[in-house]
């Protein structure tokens, strides 16, 4: 049995997780929804090679119905671009967005108390 060593953290991916939020006169429930746009915006933005580089994940256990807020974890240095990518979003579905981003953290924990509670 082999063992694989574990990454050091010099050669780890550092991340940032962007707390946004959706404005619309009707909130948004479908996550799935929000995440494909996201997605979508950031591929048409940055390429699929700086798609490849960001792993952009959309947390969908995070989001949040009654704030419309939601945590999207990045590579830390496509951050502006996704910022950048998501005023490009207009509709979700039927409904017309607009996603303001709230604020960046390094840390899961720091990002839920400082822009959720």
């Amino acid at each position: 049995m082999t063992h694989i060593k574990p990454l050091r953290p010099s050669l780890r991916e550092r991340k940032r997780y962007v707390v946004f939020e959706v404005i619309s006169r009707s909130g948004v429930r479908d996550v799935k929804a929000i995440g494909k746009a996201i997605r979508a915006a950031f591929l048409e933005f940055a390429g699929r090679i700086g798609g490849a580089a960001a792993s952009l994940h959309v947390m969908d256990k995070e989001f949040n119905e009654e704030k419309q807020r939601g945590i999207i974890r990045i590579n830390h240095c496509f951050v502006d671009h996704l910022r950048a990518s998501t005023t490009f979003i207009r509709k979700i579905g039927r409904t017309k967005v607009i996603l303001k981003s709230v604020g960046v953290s390094g840390i899961l924990k720091k990002a839920r108390k400082r822009y959720f509670t």
